[in-house]
């Protein structure tokens, strides 16, 4: 055990430590490249591994690919590169986690279970605060809402 602590160790300290990410997004592409492997690539020329958690790819329409892509930083980003530079829209799966104001009865039960705290209660209102920005998309409030006013978009 001691071995492999010096190894990590010696490998941080040299410059040869990979960070290695794993990042949830969607894929948007036109009607013009879904007949590409546009995923093979990802994983031939990027080294990038992926979970497809949601695809709708038909001839002739927009297609929309949600995925898991985890790899190297530096892959990982050379992979964002290619999608990008074959003009297909790319956003965080994060974004399309929403809350129906209307619905929202201000319960709480979000805030307690929210890893990111995402959800937090203002003492004043005692109305629940929603912040996409730290929201990973992880669906735990989705599960819990009573009155399901958080919605996972696609």
């Amino acid at each position: 055990m001691v071995r492999l602590r010096r190894a990590s160790l010696t490998l941080a300290m040299t410059g040869n430590f990979t960070m290695i990410v794993s990042k949830k997004i969607v894929l948007r592409f036109p009607s013009t490249l879904v007949h590409q492997p546009i995923v093979y690539r990802l994983v031939k020329d990027y080294n990038l591994s992926f979970n497809i958690l949601k695809a709708s790819v038909t001839p002739n329409e927009e297609g929309l690919l949600v995925l898991e892509l985890t790899g190297k930083e530096k892959d990982y980003q050379r992979g964002i590169d290619y999608l990008i530079h074959l003009k297909i829209k790319i956003q965080p799966l994060s974004k399309d986690v929403r809350r129906d104001e209307d619905k929202c009865t201000h319960c709480g039960l979000c805030v307690e279970i929210c890893p990111t705290e995402a959800f937090v209660l203002d003492r004043k209102t005692r109305k629940v605060d929603f912040y996409k920005d730290k929201c990973i998309a992880c669906e735990l409030c989705i599960k819990i809402c009573p009155p399901r006013a958080m919605e996972l978009y696609f």
